[in-house]
């Protein structure tokens, strides 16, 4: 087994998982987490170690995933029909209006207020991974994200 195939063992999932968490597509997930340990291939010789591994291979995601997103944006699509799950559609309607009321909201926000919150909230990273992946400290990171909870919150009451 090859270095680069010990990497991309250990950390597929890791990479996997957090594109997924901010996609919430396991295909696309799939897709951009295999671009990502392409590029991470291509340029391994560009990592200098001043990270970990792990929070430079999701660096590279995160980027490939906002490219991928700009890409979609010029393609103007139906929207797919939802499939009915064991959820009551009472509930589904309800949690459907919340989260499309959260992201009506979080489109608006201005950055980094908008990507701290999604990588908090969706993405489920500590403090420590986000202050990583934007390289500042992890105060920044905390005071970012409270801060965007409370512009969310101002923006909701508005509504």
């Amino acid at each position: 087994m090859t270095e680069f195939e010990s990497i991309y063992n250990q950390y597929f999932r890791e990479v996997y998982s957090f594109v997924l968490s901010l996609s919430r597509n396991d295909k696309v997930a799939e897709e951009i987490t295999q671009e990502t340990f392409f590029k991470a291939l291509k340029n391994i010789d560009k990592f200098k170690g001043n990270s970990k591994l792990s929070v430079w291979l999701c660096q590279i995601a995160k980027n490939t995933y906002f490219t991928y997103l700009d890409k979609q944006k010029r393609f103007v699509t139906d929207e797919i029909p939802e499939q009915a799950s064991e959820k009551s559609i009472g509930e589904m309607i309800l949690n459907k209006e919340e989260t499309f009321r959260l992201h009506k909201v979080l489109h608006h926000l201005e950055e980094p207020y908008k990507e701290v919150f999604t990588l908090r909230v969706f993405g489920e990273l500590s403090f420590k991974e986000i202050s990583e992946l934007f390289e500042k400290t992890e105060s920044w990171a905390r005071v970012t994200f409270h801060r965007s909870k409370r512009k969310i919150q101002d923006l909701l009451e508005e509504e």
